[in-house]
């Protein structure tokens, strides 16, 4: 049985939209987005396969790995692939 699953989500902060993958529990305890963020001993919360579009329309950059402060997050989503 799989421990863990990620999950494609769509981070605002208030200079960029970042998508990309997170890592959750595959069920139960913080198996939700919500749980993490809400894990008061994270800091940051940690995307991999990322995508980083400046709100103000400039060059989208890739990146494999990026921790974004949680205190920065305005709001996150996830991303419907299907």
């Amino acid at each position: 049985m799989q421990q863990q699953r990620t999950e494609r989500v769509q981070i605002e902060t208030a200079r960029h939209r970042i998508t990309g993958d997170v890592t959750l529990a595959a069920e139960g305890f913080r198996s939700r987005i919500s749980d993490l963020l809400n894990a008061s001993e994270r800091d940051f919360l940690a995307l991999t396969d990322v995508e980083l579009a400046p709100l103000d329309g400039g060059a989208v950059v890739r990146r494999p790995f990026v921790a974004v402060g949680r205190r920065h997050i305005v709001y996150v989503a996830p991303v419907d692939e299907g």
